[in-house]
């Protein structure tokens, strides 16, 4: 069953008479479970597509809808804040918190169901993803690259969501950590029921993804 959808979607920058499209006629729909790669080189239009479907930016022309829902109707920011999460590649994570204190900062403020111990919901997710007690009452910027995005896959679980959107979450890590990044979306994707969308340059991530897309001057397509 479709979760999120995108219909018609485009966007472009106008160049004179001429238009430049980042993205053009772009339908896709994503479903729970299921473990996506979006697939294209730099520049190729990746993160804006990732920018439209987390509401970050709109599209010119066409409709992003959440169980079939125009996200405009829902609220761009009650969407970003309820419905999605976003992992980034370069972590956003607040350098002056520690681990836990920044995987409780969206769990302040989504109206999503939480328990009411957001530090030990905190702990217990850290925990899931390989940081322990210890490590999580450190500041982030005390940890290495990887623990840090791994902090920022709890953070993006914390508030109970069913889409994780990542974009080049691995872009940083050296590949025995990129493939432990990669063992984790799976999980979430397989084993949580989640919606787990990374935009991605690397055909070895994309590999052992469920579906591949392509984006490739501006047509986003099932990868063959």
């Amino acid at each position: 069953m479709t979760l999120l959808e995108t219909q018609h979607i485009n966007y472009y920058y106008q160049d004179g008479d001429q238009r430049r499209y980042i993205l053009k006629d772009t339908s896709v729909s994503f479903e729970k479970g299921t473990f996506y790669a979006i697939l294209g080189q730099s520049g190729s239009g990746k993160t804006t597509f990732l920018s439209m479907i987390s509401a970050l930016d709109t599209p010119q022309e066409g409709t992003v809808l959440l169980n079939g829902t125009d996200i405009k109707t829902i609220g761009y920011e009650k969407f970003r804040r309820d419905d999605i999460s976003i992992i980034f590649q370069s972590y956003n994570l607040i350098p002056y918190l520690s681990a836990v204190e920044n995987v409780m900062v969206p769990m302040s403020v989504t109206k999503n169901e939480l328990p009411k111990d957001h530090k030990e919901v905190a702990y217990n997710l850290l925990d899931y993803i390989g940081i322990t007690r210890d490590k999580a009452g450190r500041l982030v910027n005390r940890l290495s690259g990887g623990e840090q995005q791994r902090v920022a896959i709890a953070r993006a679980l914390a508030t109970n969501v069913d889409i994780i959107l990542a974009d080049e979450p691995t872009g940083n890590l050296d590949e025995e950590m990129e493939q432990e990044i990669v063992d984790i979306f799976k999980e979430l994707a397989h084993s949580h029921d989640k919606c787990v969308i990374v935009v991605t340059h690397s055909s070895e991530i994309a590999e052992q993804a469920d579906e591949i897309l392509k984006l490739r001057k501006g047509v986003l397509k099932p990868y063959e």
